[in-house]
């Protein structure tokens, strides 16, 4: 009986002892459980932050690419605008050369109105000097008619006697 007792006892032992390695293992396996679920939960959390990331690098990715488009633009635009100010250069440069070649021509112009008025100016005294002239010859005629009648007259009387 007192084995019995004892095999009971130890019995008990056993149980108590299997008892709290089950309370142990159960303990230990929420415990774990816990861990798994939180470790999805940071699964799930990293998951996000990385989609997020990839939108974000998408985005720079994006203004990375238009920024290189837009340096190509700004380097062709440069290059543009060189040329267009080479040409605006030379055409400056035709524009002065237009103006001299016009105030040349608008200096010899006027040296040529004023001997245009010169010469002018001798047409007409000339034209007064020539109606003068006209105006003598026709006097002069005049007296050449009037003596030559007068003459004529004189010698008709002169044979009449």
């Amino acid at each position: 009986m007192e084995r019995i007792k004892e095999r009971l006892q130890s019995l008990r032992a056993e149980a108590d002892t299997a008892v709290a390695r089950a309370e142990e293992a159960e303990a230990k396996n929420k415990k774990l459980e816990q861990q798994l679920l939180e470790k999805d939960q940071e699964i799930t959390s990293l998951q996000h932050k990385l989609s997020v990331m990839d939108g974000d690098l998408e985005k720079a990715e994006g203004k990375l690419t238009a920024a290189k488009a837009a340096q190509e633009e700004g380097d062709q635009s440069k290059t543009i605008n060189e040329g267009l100010q080479r040409k605006i250069q030379l055409l400056e440069e035709e524009l002065d050369a237009a103006d001299k070649s016009l105030k040349d021509a608008m200096e010899k112009l006027r040296q040529v109105d004023v001997k245009a008025e010169h010469f002018e100016r001798q047409v007409q005294r000339l034209e007064q000097e020539r109606d003068q002239w006209e105006k003598k010859y026709e006097e002069a005629q005049t007296k050449y008619r009037e003596s030559k009648a007068e003459l004529d007259e004189l010698v008709a009387n002169m044979e009449g006697l």
